[in-house]
């Protein structure tokens, strides 16, 4: 980076701040400033959603899982893609719950003020470990942007993300907590134009570079970098589902995370914001957020694209193939570092945008739950609008502060990022059941939230302590067969420059004087890939699925004095693929956590041997979706019902159209209360106890045109992958 770059990087930070000083004057009461006075229109709510749910390790991570699977690597984020048409129906919900956060919801629902409080500590979890991978991502982005890894302080060398992830927390908490939801959406408006521009700014840069360095830069044009991508390339990295790169994301897998997302999105805390809660109209609420995550979805076409060219460009370069994470920084710093314009520092600003839009809301969502949930009704109930605002403040810094100690902690976004996924299925159940039916009671939707925080996340640490055996007891050391493929194709230059990158960082590796440092290099490295010469017959070796632990999350190591061998099950030959089937021998020690989820498929006798590592996080999920559901229909038979009145008012009120104006909407309310059964003539089951009610036009052609939005975005990226081709 240069002087122009820091000078665009300064003044993106000075624009934060100075917004977050304008929208102080009109924070004055609780909703001003975590709901914003609810008086945001369609712009402003398609860019809150858009920000807050595109994140800075969302390109780093396509980007990531493109370069190491091609195409198919889209799916780690564009998993949520058929999600979206689910939005069209949600964001109705959050906007006539007419509460400031999600945990008002658990208490009105199942009259229980401490599940507010229990919802309040999973959603500061959440936040932290969700906002802990973007301050991960982003540091290992800024570092290769930079060109360094450590900094001097203190007369000490420190590592780079222990200066940058702290900084850009304080400029999150300095215009969050001092404009609260208003700075944080006119922030989110300017972030989300930044996320869209670091969405395309590298495509023509690269495809420019393509020509540049392959082809003629005299006679040809950015549609002929197409063509050079395709050439570079082996074929199997532009499809989109299937084919031999599929094994990280089958598409069971992606079915599999669909289903955990829809169950799970709908009680991640900061939907009760751009979910629809602080828009004026209940159509500028689902209109908004549908817009904004469709924005989203198109933005991972161009990150996908972006890896592409990355892989095709830079396939040698030493740094990514030491850090697969760094991809996106190092090529933003050699494609657009040479135009001298300040585009570095405009694209390092356009990655924190992604970060500090989705902070500066999660930051808020946190504050209004601990002062609305837990500080208010328990500490103090009659305190000013003005004290529980400063609380607010106080509140937020805490959580953001959080989630810089477990991204400096852990540094492992993948890992991160899975963890921050999984954590909503707590409090799917009661939220879903409790939408549509009266007889989900406040003592079955706690036993349901106990039974999945335990058995999810509690016995997996727990039960290893408690029965040290279990990490030797042969029933539970087994693993999958491992699956080696080889393909036989024509190579490709991309194909050589793999292996004089990974010879690059290998010996670059062995230099490092601390040998801990060096093997975990090493190891990060990975087997050194085949040697190849494009035009020329060659033998990829893709690397090895299965050999899988199947009940330990850490994986297994041989016994004290065992060494792990492999005995050939199959050999065989389809097509230009040869697959080897091996059965791991010898005894193992488990590693890491239990996972319980395989407990019942055990019982069951399920053979693990032949499943992929997708197919056992597949399998995974069921249990975790399917049980609390369950139980939660079971426990809600045995034990007592809310009361008639509270359902009365909560049913009621979800079925009573938001009007724009708060004194028209109160008078609305009042009627509904007084007549609890003045919308029973809608409800799809009359004389039920469920409370389904018949969609609207509006409803219906809204879902459509929402799942048809989604086959195009596919085709799209399809088109766009074909060109050259």
């Amino acid at each position: 980076m240069i002087a122009i770059d820091y000078v665009v990087l300064v003044g993106y930070f000075f624009i934060m701040a100075a917004i977050g000083v304008w929208a102080l004057r009109r924070t004055k009461r609780q909703i001003d400033y975590f709901m914003g006075g609810r008086r945001f229109g369609k712009l402003l709510q398609t860019f809150a959603a858009f920000g807050a749910g595109t994140g800075a390790q969302d390109p780093i991570l396509v980007g990531r899982t493109t370069w190491t699977s091609g195409l198919t690597g889209i799916w780690s984020v564009l998993m949520w893609l058929f999600v979206t048409p689910v939005y069209w129906i949600t964001g109705v919900w959050y906007r006539r719950l007419r509460h400031l956060t999600l945990g008002d919801f658990f208490v009105e629902r199942y009259e229980s003020p401490a599940m507010g409080v229990a919802y309040t500590c999973f959603a500061l979890a959440f936040c932290c470990m969700y906002l802990s991978t973007m301050f991960t991502g982003i540091s290992a982005v800024a570092a290769a942007m930079f060109g360094i890894t450590t900094v001097e302080l203190f007369g000490e060398q420190v590592q780079l993300q222990m200066v940058f992830v702290p900084t850009i927390a304080l400029f999150v908490v300095i215009y969050g907590a001092l404009g609260g939801l208003t700075a944080a959406y006119w922030t989110d408006l300017i972030q989300g134009l930044c996320i869209i521009l670091l969405s395309i700014l590298l495509i023509p840069f690269g495809l420019n570079a393509l020509v540049d360095k392959f082809g003629n830069p005299e006679s040809q044009t950015l549609f002929d970098g197409f063509r050079i991508l395709h050439e570079r390339l082996p074929a199997s990295y532009f499809e989109v589902l299937g084919g031999p790169r599929a094994g990280e994301f089958p598409l069971h897998y992606i079915i599999s995370l669909s289903l955990l997302a829809v169950v799970g999105i709908v009680v991640q805390p900061h939907f009760i914001v751009t979910g629809g809660g602080s828009a004026k109209t209940e159509s500028n609420a689902r209109i908004g957020l549908v817009t904004g995550n469709f924005l989203k979805r198109l933005c991972t076409v161009g990150w996908a694209l972006t890896g592409l060219i990355i892989l095709a460009l830079l396939a040698d370069n030493i740094e990514i193939a030491e850090v697969k994470d760094r991809a996106w920084g190092v090529a933003s710093r050699e494609l657009l570092g040479t135009a001298k314009m300040g585009l570095v520092g405009l694209m390092l600003a356009c990655l924190i945008a992604a970060l500090m839009s989705t902070a500066d809301t999660f930051m808020l969502v946190c504050s209004a739950l601990v002062v609305h949930n837990v500080y208010a009704p328990f500490f103090n109930p009659n305190a000013k609008e003005r004290t529980y605002v400063n609380a607010g403040r106080i509140a937020g810094l805490i959580v953001v502060a959080g989630s810089v100690f477990a991204a400096l902690a852990i540094s492992d976004v993948l890992k991160q990022y899975t963890m921050a996924l999984e954590l909503p299925i707590v409090f799917a159940a009661p939220f879903w059941i409790g939408m549509y039916w009266r007889r989900a009671g406040k003592l079955a939707a706690w036993g349901t939230v106990l039974f999945a925080f335990v058995t999810f996340f509690v016995a997996p640490i727990m039960l290893p302590r408690l029965w040290p055996g279990l990490r030797e007891d042969p029933r539970f050391t087994i693993a999958t067969n491992r699956v080696s493929r080889t393909i036989s194709r024509e190579a490709t230059a991309v194909d050589a420059d793999r292996r004089t990158g990974w010879e690059a960082a290998h010996q670059e590796a062995l230099k490092n004087p601390d040998e801990a440092e060096r093997k975990s290099l090493l190891s990060k490295l990975g087997p050194a890939p085949p040697q190849a010469v494009a035009g020329e017959s060659f033998q990829e070796k893709l690397p090895p699925l299965g050999g899988t632990a199947v009940f330990w999350s850490g994986g297994l190591k041989p016994a004290e004095g065992e060494k792990t061998t492999y005995e050939t099950v199959s050999d065989s030959s389809e097509g230009n693929v040869k697959t080897v089937v091996e059965r791991p021998l010898g005894k193992s020690v488990g590693q890491g956590s239990f996972n319980v989820d395989f407990l019942l498929y055990q019982w069951l006798g399920v053979d693990f041997s032949g499943l992929s590592p997708a197919m056992l996080k597949t399998m995974r999920l069921p249990p975790r979706l399917i049980t609390p559901f369950m139980l939660l229909f079971v426990l809600s038979w045995l034990t007592p019902r809310n009361s008639k009145n509270a359902l009365d008012r909560f049913y009621v009120k979800m079925k009573t159209e938001v009007k724009p104006e708060p004194e028209e909407d109160q008078r609305e309310m009042e009627a509904s209360y007084g007549t609890p059964d003045r919308f029973d003539q809608l409800k799809i089951f009359p004389n039920s106890e469920w409370e389904f009610t018949k969609p609207s036009f509006f409803d219906v052609i809204g879902f459509v045109v929402c799942v048809l939005i989604c086959f195009l975005i596919v085709g799209l990226l399809v088109f766009l992958v074909s060109l050259g081709g």
